[in-house]
């Protein structure tokens, strides 16, 4: 089965926030992490259980781990059918999801 990834508002409004935010210090390096995300984002069209879940009480909320460096980055997305929405994203050394 294929599923169909799309992304929220919010998903993007993080992923900009991102990538604004390693661009201010290295234009390559925001470049590198988002093609890291966007690579790994790539697993959840054919594979989205294969991801943690997120919440004992939500099968369907799960938690892509992307490395990059020395930490990298999380994608909270929820799965429904045959399609995955990215709900938001963060970088691993931040609190938590802000959504």
């Amino acid at each position: 089965m294929s599923y169909e990834v799309r992304y929220t508002d919010t998903a993007l409004t993080d992923l900009r926030r991102l990538m604004d935010f390693v661009e201010e210090t290295d234009s390559a390096l925001a470049d590198r992490a988002l093609d890291a995300i966007v690579r790994a984002s790539a697993l959840l069209e054919l594979f989205p259980f294969t991801c943690r879940k997120a919440s004992a009480d939500n099968p369907f909320l799960r938690e892509l781990v992307v490395s990059f460096g020395a930490a990298g980055y999380v994608v909270l997305f929820d799965i429904s059918g045959n399609q995955v929405t990215i709900v938001a994203l963060r970088h691993q050394r931040e609190d938590d999801f802000l959504y």
